[in-house]
């Protein structure tokens, strides 16, 4: 697996947003997303949650968040989605097509996804997320 090229500067790097706020890619609809958005809000930390499944979630966003997971974008796709087995499955696309298969279908994005400054992880389990506030 070859992980993703962000093509980005180290000035462009630092001016990106990278403060102490926590953000959590959320789907109000999603029981795991809920979990963790409970998990989070138990923390008693400033946080933004982004509701991408309404919004949209840009592709530049999309390498932003596989670079602080420390992803491929194979790696954030929700296998079992219905859309995935009809349209995606069994098919090669690189990081770049994924990358834009993910923007335009977000349902397709593994959640709750929380990112704190430079890092981000998949809250699933919820607890998964701890490693952000140790």
């Amino acid at each position: 697996m070859t992980k993703i090229n962000c093509n980005l500067d180290f000035n462009k790097q630092l001016t990106m947003k990278n403060t102490d706020t926590t953000t959590i890619y959320h789907n109000a609809r999603c029981r795991k997303s809920r979990a963790g958005l409970a998990r989070l809000e138990s923390k008693e930390v400033p946080f933004e949650i982004k509701e991408y499944m309404k919004t949209g979630i840009t592709v530049e966003e999309l390498r932003d968040l596989l670079m602080k997971l420390n992803f491929t974008p194979q790696q954030i796709i929700r296998t079992q989605e219905s859309d995935y087995k009809s349209r995606f499955r069994g098919k090669k696309f690189t990081d770049e097509e994924w990358l834009q298969i993910l923007s335009e279908n977000p349902k397709l994005i593994k959640r709750p996804l929380v990112v704190k400054k430079y890092k981000a992880v998949w809250a699933d389990p919820p607890e998964a997320m701890d490693v952000l506030f140790a």
